[in-house]
């Protein structure tokens, strides 16, 4: 039961991480949501700028292959979009 608290705590903090980090990728690239769902679309991600704005307040679940073409399309590490890499 500890585990699954500590486990549940760690998701939850990559949770956090990923939804700052891709609004703070994206602005240092200065793209707007709308252009990062474009590059998204184009590298095979079906996903509208409302997604992009979803997972900027956290609000939508990013899946494992999501999150490695987000990183490419934000020019990161999918390590340092989760937190995990300062």
């Amino acid at each position: 039961e500890e585990y699954i608290e500590k486990e549940n705590l760690r998701l939850e903090r990559q949770e956090e991480y990923l939804r700052h980090r891709v609004h703070e990728a994206r602005q240092r690239l200065r793209m707007t949501q709308s252009d990062l769902a474009a590059q998204l679309q184009v590298a095979g991600i079906i996903m509208e700028r409302d997604s992009v704005s979803r997972i900027e307040i956290g609000t939508r679940f990013v899946a494992d292959y999501e999150l490695l073409i987000l990183a490419k399309c934000l020019k990161v590490s999918p390590a340092w979009l989760l937190g995990i890499e300062p």
